[in-house]
């Protein structure tokens, strides 16, 4: 999820290298952290959310194949 998370993120920002993924994993669920620069958090958001909810159900889609709940949270 990490890897899919951190394509995504680096293909819609103006500064890849500054993109930040890091995976938390329990029993039965995921937590992705997605770090941005502060200049493109709103083109990882979206005009309200859009884009963050479409990243979320992909990453979402993806995750059904290990039943695991994943997580997806934007951080500055």
């Amino acid at each position: 999820m990490k890897e899919l998370v951190e394509v995504i993120a680096k293909s819609l920002v103006d500064h890849p290298d500054e993109v930040v993924v890091t995976e938390r994993e329990t029993d039965k669920s995921i937590t992705v952290l997605l770090k941005v620069a502060s200049d493109d958090m709103g083109k990882v958001i979206g005009k309200q959310g859009r884009i963050a909810k479409s990243i979320r159900t992909v990453v979402k889609a993806a995750a059904t194949k290990d039943d695991k709940k994943v997580i997806v949270e934007i951080m500055q």
